[in-house]
């Protein structure tokens, strides 16, 4: 009897066992699908916003880097407006010290040369006239404008401009990048008919260059000759000048007298008013000079001087360059 009781509670745990292993393997396990269910697509993960601080740093190097063909259409078209010209200050602050004629000379001989070579301009005469024309660099044009030459502005001059008094109230002046810009229009202006027979000389031919200049009428001072001349063997500017072998000379004056010859008579006419023939007085200062004594000379004020030359103060230098002409 006891027998049989323990058998039948032995089959009654069977069965329990049995139908408990039944209900667990019918409840669905995380990560597998049951039968007949379709399985689930995996959700997208939706980006995560970026900080604000990384967004600023992309927008402003996308600002300051855009690509080559955005760059290309950021350029002013050609028909856009050009800026108004300024107005030059001859009150503008200038160095506590002048720029003196070595100085000048060491800073600018390099571009003198590299037009000698491609004109045919003694460097020494480019050098001696930057020297006496923006008064070694001094000038309220050489300044503020990068004008060494007071080359004025013609009707299709297209870069920036600046005005300032001359021949009339607010003459309008060219105004440059550089001072290599400034000597290279000054190259390009000597390419007109009046000038020809200078570029026929010999390129260290400074000496015909400064007697061809005077009688072409670029400057009205009978003694711009010998100004040029005295300038240039004071400070031995002839160093400068290269000689050329006779095949050298042929190729240089056939290029340039080509671009001469294709000036039209009204540009040429209208580069002719766009700097007239320098007028103008130098004094170099000697010992014992004084700006009283400059002034008695030549009939000026000390005010004059001082208005015409941009100087604040009566200091002088031995060898500076005043202008002693209105």
């Amino acid at each position: 009897m006891i027998a049989t009781q323990r058998f039948l509670c032995f089959i009654l745990l069977a069965c329990f066992f049995a139908a408990c292993q039944t209900k667990k393997s019918s409840i669905e396990r995380p990560g597998r699908k049951t039968f007949g269910q379709s399985a689930k697509k995996p959700s997208i993960k939706a980006p995560e916003d970026k900080p604000a601080k990384v967004e600023e740093i992309e927008r402003v190097k996308n600002t300051q880097a855009p690509s080559e063909s955005n760059a290309s259409r950021q350029q002013p078209e050609s028909g856009s407006t050009p800026v108004s010209p300024r107005v030059i200050d001859d009150a503008v602050s200038k160095p506590q010290y002048s720029t003196s004629a070595q100085q000048y000379i060491e800073r600018y001989k390099s571009i003198a040369v590299r037009e000698m070579n491609l004109y045919g301009i003694p460097a020494s005469i480019t050098l001696a006239q930057g020297l006496l024309e923006s008064g070694n660099g001094n000038s309220s044009l050489a300044i503020q404008a990068n004008n060494h030459f007071g080359i004025k502005c013609t009707s299709d001059w297209q870069g920036p401009s600046v005005l300032k008094d001359d021949d009339a109230v607010d003459d309008c002046f060219r105004s440059y990048t550089t001072a290599e810009e400034s000597y290279r229009d000054h190259s390009q202006f000597l390419l007109r008919k009046r000038y020809e027979p200078l570029f026929e000389l010999e390129k260290n031919d400074y000496m015909g260059w400064a007697h061809g200049l005077k009688k072409a009428g670029y400057a009205t001072n009978p003694k711009y000759a010998d100004l040029l001349i005295g300038l240039i063997e004071r400070y031995e500017l002839n160093q400068y000048d290269q000689a050329e072998s006779s095949l050298e000379k042929n190729r240089r004056e056939e290029r340039v007298l080509q671009d001469i010859a294709e000036v039209p008579p009204q540009k040429e006419a209208e580069e002719a008013a766009a700097k007239p023939p320098v007028a103008m007085k130098i004094h170099e200062v000697r010992r014992g000079d004084t700006l009283y004594s400059i002034g008695k000379l030549y009939g000026l004020t000390v005010d004059d001087i001082k208005t015409l030359n941009d100087i604040s103060d009566e200091k002088l230098s031995i060898g500076q360059l005043l202008l002693v002409s209105k």
